[in-house]
C-alpha cells in the first residue's frame, strides 16, 4: 500500500501517504535504452546509406519524447500527504508537484470522514470535513486503498477522540 502510519511522535498518530510507482527509476532507464536499441535496430539495413540521416532524427525525437513524457510523470507524482492526528488537533499537508504546499487544520473531535462512492473526481472519493473545509486524502490512491484507509483512519480518530489531553 502506498501509505504508512509512522510511529508516533508527540502523542500525535502520524500517516504518510504518496502515489503507487508501476515504474521506478531503474525500470524508467532500461525501458529507455530498450526502446532506444528497438528503434534503432532497423537502421542497421540502412547504415553506409543518406536514408539513415533521413530517419535518424526522427527515430532520436521520439526517444527524446518519450524520455520527456515518462520524466514529466515522474514529476507530476510527487505527492505527499502527512496526517498528523492527536487529542487536540489533526493537520494535513500536502506537498504537491513543482513545489506546491497546501496545509488543513481542524479539531479531531469535529472532523467527520466521508467517502463518496460516485459523485467525486474518482470513485470511492475519501474527504475530511472538519472546520471551515473539506479536504481529498489520497485522491491518487486505488478505490480499494482509500476504503481500507478510511476503516483505518476511523478507528485511529476514535483512540485519537478518546485520548485524553496532554496537561498544559
Amino acid at each position: 500500500m502506498p501509505y504508512e502510519w509512522l510511529p508516533p511522535r508527540d502523542g500525535e498518530t502520524r500517516l504518510h501517504l504518496w502515489p503507487y510507482r508501476s515504474l521506478p527509476r531503474r525500470g524508467f532507464v532500461w525501458f529507455i535504452g530498450g526502446t532506444a536499441a528497438l528503434l534503432l535496430l532497423p537502421l542497421i539495413a540502412v547504415l553506409g546509406s543518406p536514408v539513415l540521416w533521413g530517419l535518424l532524427p526522427f527515430l532520436l525525437g521520439a526517444v527524446g519524447a518519450i524520455w520527456w513524457a515518462l520524466n514529466r510523470s515522474y514529476r507530476d507524482g510527487e505527492i505527499v500527504e502527512d496526517l498528523c492526528l492527536g487529542p487536540e488537533r489533526m493537520t494535513l499537508d500536502r506537498h504537491g508537484p513543482r513545489g506546491a504546499h497546501q496545509h488543513w487544520e481542524a479539531n479531531p473531535y469535529w472532523v467527520s470522514l466521508h467517502l463518496h462512492p460516485k459523485g467525486g473526481p474518482v470513485p470511492q472519493y475519501l474527504t475530511l470535513r472538519g472546520g471551515p473545509r473539506e479536504v481529498e486524502l489520497g485522491a491518487f490512491l486505488a478505490e480499494e486503498e482509500r476504503v481500507a484507509l478510511k476503516d483505518e483512519l476511523e478507528t485511529a480518530l476514535a483512540q485519537a477522540r478518546s485520548a485524553p489531553a496532554p496537561a498544559r
